[in-house]
């Protein structure tokens, strides 16, 4: 009885120790230990805010989130627990509507998988991800699911997908935050992402059999607050036009890739960028931002910077004359050489850049500062040519100018950099330093994003950064307008002119160096073609660049490869901006008030008969010998109508003896139909022209 007892004494002491031990966690520890098993059960979860949308300066969509839906299935919940009958019973209904309604796999392969998984005691499985929710709400109707996630163990997550409505427009420019390329944030996207993102939210979550982490009901603790709207400068109108004519041209050279951008000259704005590379497939996308970041010798489009930094000195003016031989110059044993063979030989300054001769802008320079380097490099560097714009946009390319004693610099630097080489520059730099000419000599920066909104209220808006008030004096920024409209008037970019409006701008044509073997021809070198300038050359209203890169076939000059996409971009702005040609458009009230109606005459003529009427005349900035007419007020008010003599004019509005006159001038055989003014011209404005080509007038009255 003894061992009884003491066996009996020690079972009452071990049953009062645990006792004890369980009243000293609950009541000493008891706190610290739920924390503790919390933590191991219980977690916090960032949930994501809804980002904010990007659109185009006319409003239309670049960039959005799409909710898309995550199905999975608690096979597990209370309400399949107390009937689990329920869930077999209506497995082969609710597999046959989830096939019929995603249409991946058959029924059986469905409830296949929906019996494993009831089997295995899945609390979290998936069924289907990126479900839109036209589908979520038909799939709410499906047996079991109808019954909500307690009952029916239907778990629904939103997941946002980031999409671009107009594909690959300006995608890169519009870019990306996503972490498929190692977490980078790029374009507008990137530069704007505390704006867009909003802030984040707090779920609660619960880790269920298997380590799984499923949330705490549908409601979050903290909920996600969505980004705001950011508005940019692109117009989506002109971009389909500048990739379109980018792409074209690509195609038909079998280019490696190009850019092209479109900037308003006043604000800096930018209201198209394209850029296009070819990829493995062969097919032209937006796969790197080359006005951003390529930054690259630019060959002939520099000759302005040099030009007007020897014009700022006074060293030369636009009228002296350099000799240029023969077109072939030597510094050292490098060989400078002309596109015209046998060179231009004396000719003026002017010449030698509307003509972009290398020998002669190399001597003009070389002969002016071969003993003071330093003050060329200095003006160029007072223009801001070696500065980064400080673009929002991450990526910008570095800009290149040597200076004398750097450890590059050679005998043959000065002559290189005054026509391009040696010195490195991005396209969207260039195209600053050309709107500033445009813009009297303001450099603005340019601007990708006008305005913040929230809810369709303005949050915020950014103004127009001036960069440079004055990176010359206006007699400077007048001789280089000069240059740039002798440019394509006279010189290597005449097949741009256009009737209705006059273009500026500087061809370029850069040899791309290979690395190993340099400029040698033997290394296979390749071209990049460009044309950079603004228009209406009388009164800039867009400037614009296009660079082309390493066209494949023989030709690979800026004028043929680039300019044409300059030119449709161009004549697309002037289409469709009201402004740009208020002069050309007939109203109905023409004929009505004391200011009599006008006919779109010869100017002089015109003039003469307005003043003997006693109506007053507007005729400032007005160069061209017809005109077209504008009633304004109290007077009339003329605008440039310019003839070339192997393009089809623009007669419309015009009466019909001016009309003939002008087009019989020309060697066109004129037939007209009808009476009045000119309504209607067989060959459009612009169209290249022969003798002896018929066009047909159609007037205000037809018989």
């Amino acid at each position: 009885m003894w061992r009884v007892g003491v066996v009996y004494i020690l079972i009452l002491l071990m049953g009062l120790l645990i006792a004890a031990k369980i009243f000293y966690l609950q009541v000493f520890q008891g706190k610290e230990l739920n924390e503790k098993a919390q933590e191991l059960n219980l977690k916090t979860e960032m949930v994501e805010s809804n980002r904010g949308d990007i659109y185009s300066t006319n409003g239309r969509l670049l960039a959005s989130s799409v909710p898309f839906y995550e199905i999975r299935l608690d096979t597990r919940s209370t309400g399949l627990q107390i009937d689990s009958k329920t869930y077999f019973r209506k497995l082969d209904t609710l597999a046959r509507e989830m096939a019929e309604l995603f249409q991946d796999q058959s029924a059986a392969g469905y409830r296949r998988e929906l019996y494993r998984a009831r089997k295995q005691g899945e609390r979290f499985y998936l069924i289907k991800e990126r479900v839109n929710y036209k589908e979520l709400k038909e799939l709410k109707t499906f047996p079991l699911f109808r019954k909500g996630r307690f009952k029916g163990g239907l778990i629904v997550i939103q997941k946002d997908l980031r999409i671009q409505p107009h594909g690959n427009l300006a995608s890169r420019t519009i870019g990306y935050t996503t972490d498929w390329e190692g977490g980078n944030i790029v374009g507008i996207e990137g530069a704007y992402d505390k704006y867009l993102k909003g802030s984040k939210g707090v779920r609660l979550m619960r880790r269920i059999q298997g380590g799984v982490w499923i949330p705490v009901g549908d409601d979050n603790k903290v909920e996600p607050r969505s980004g705001k709207d950011v508005i940019t400068t692109l117009n989506i109108n002109i971009q389909d036009v500048a990739e379109s004519a980018l792409r074209e041209q690509l195609i038909e050279h079998n280019a490696d890739h190009g850019t092209a951008v479109l900037m308003e000259v006043n604000t800096g704005e930018i209201r198209a960028i394209a850029n296009l590379g070819k990829t493995d497939e062969g097919e032209y996308r937006e796969i790197y931002n080359y006005a951003v970041g390529e930054s690259r010798e630019p060959g002939s489009t520099f000759k302005l910077a040099s030009m007007m930094a020897v014009l700022e000195d006074n060293y030369v003016n636009l009228d002296d004359t350099v000799d240029t031989e023969d077109g072939v110059v030597y510094y050292y044993d490098t060989k400078l050489s002309d596109v015209k063979p046998g060179g231009y030989g004396k000719i003026t300054v002017r010449e030698a850049f509307i003509h972009s001769s290398n020998v002669g802008m190399s001597k003009i320079i070389t002969q002016n500062y071969r003993n003071k380097p330093s003050q060329f490099i200095d003006r160029l560097y007072s223009m801001n040519l070696d500065e980064k714009l400080g673009l929002e946009i991450r990526g910008e390319g570095e800009p290149l100018i040597k200076y004398p004693g750097d450890k590059y610099w050679s005998g043959i630097s000065l002559p290189m950099m005054s026509i391009g080489y040696e010195v490195r520059l991005t396209p969207l730099q260039i195209l600053a330093f050309y709107n500033a000419i445009a813009n009297n000599g303001k450099m603005v920066k340019p601007m990708f994003v006008k305005q913040i909104n929230e809810h369709g209220k303005l949050v915020e808006s950014f103004d127009t950064e001036v960069i440079n008030p004055a990176i010359c004096s206006q007699s400077t920024v007048r001789k280089a307008r000069n240059l740039l409209e002798g440019v394509v008037q006279e010189g290597t970019a005449r097949n741009l002119r256009n009737t209705n409006f006059r273009i500026a701008g500087k061809t370029g044509t850069a040899q791309i160096a290979n690395e190993k073997y340099g400029y040698m021809k033997e290394s296979g070198i390749s071209y990049q073609a460009s044309f950079v300038g603004y228009f209406p050359a009388d009164d800039p209203k867009y400037s614009c660049i296009v660079v082309v890169n390493s066209p494949s076939k023989d030709v690979y000059y800026g004028n043929v490869v680039a300019g044409p996409v300059f030119r449709e971009i161009a004549e697309k702005v002037y289409a469709t901006s009201f402004e740009m040609h208020e002069g050309l458009k007939l109203t109905e009230n023409e004929n009505t008030g004391k200011v009599p109606y006008t006919k779109h005459s010869h100017k002089g003529e015109l003039i003469n008969v307005l003043q003997n009427l006693g109506v007053d005349v507007n005729e400032k900035g007005v160069d061209s010998d017809w005109v077209v007419t504008r009633k304004k007020d109290s007077l009339i008010e003329l605008n440039n109508r310019y003839i070339e003599e192997d393009l089809m004019p623009n007669v419309v509005g015009m009466g019909v003896k001016d009309a003939i006159y002008i087009l019989e001038n020309l060697g066109l055989n004129v037939k007209v139909n009808g009476r009045g003014s000119i309504r209607e011209q067989s060959v459009a404005p612009g169209e290249p022209i022969d003798k002896g080509d018929q066009v047909v007038l159609t007037m205000t009255f037809t018989e």
